[in-house]
């Protein structure tokens, strides 16, 4: 069973799914900051200095030393900008990598050159026809 889970978690795939969901990770910590920091401060100055990601609709008040319940939809609105902006630039990625692809296919490899028997065979067919 150790020796099938090790083929399994070496295969090329896993590896590279593993590192896929990493760097995933990573980029979405650089997406998440890009909307908190750089986007949503000027649309939240558009909108009069609203802060979205403290946005929300209070249910029920705060009584007795219990929280308050509320619908925090600026937090909603953060992670919507959030899967958009990751959905645009995968978008990109695949367009640019599939332009890529169609270049290659495009270009036609060139036709292999005859080799020394089909030169003779042709000049000896060349001759045979001139007679």
């Amino acid at each position: 069973m150790i020796k099938e889970f090790k083929e399994f978690a070496v295969k090329g795939n896993v590896v590279d799914l593993a590192v896929g969901v990493i760097i995933g990770a990573a980029f979405g910590k650089i997406v998440t900051s890009l909307v908190n920091d750089v986007i949503m401060p000027p649309i939240g100055l558009l909108t009069g200095g609203l802060d979205f990601s403290k946005q929300k609709w209070v249910l029920k008040a705060a009584e007795n030393g219990k929280p308050e319940t509320a619908v925090a939809y600026g937090a909603f609105v953060n992670n919507v900008i959030d899967f958009l902006i990751v959905a645009f630039v995968i978008f990109l990625l695949i367009k640019g990598i599939n332009s890529l692809k169609r270049q290659e296919e495009a270009a036609p490899a060139a036709p292999p050159e005859p080799t020394k028997e089909e030169i003779l065979l042709t000049q000896i067919r060349d001759l045979l026809a001139k007679k």
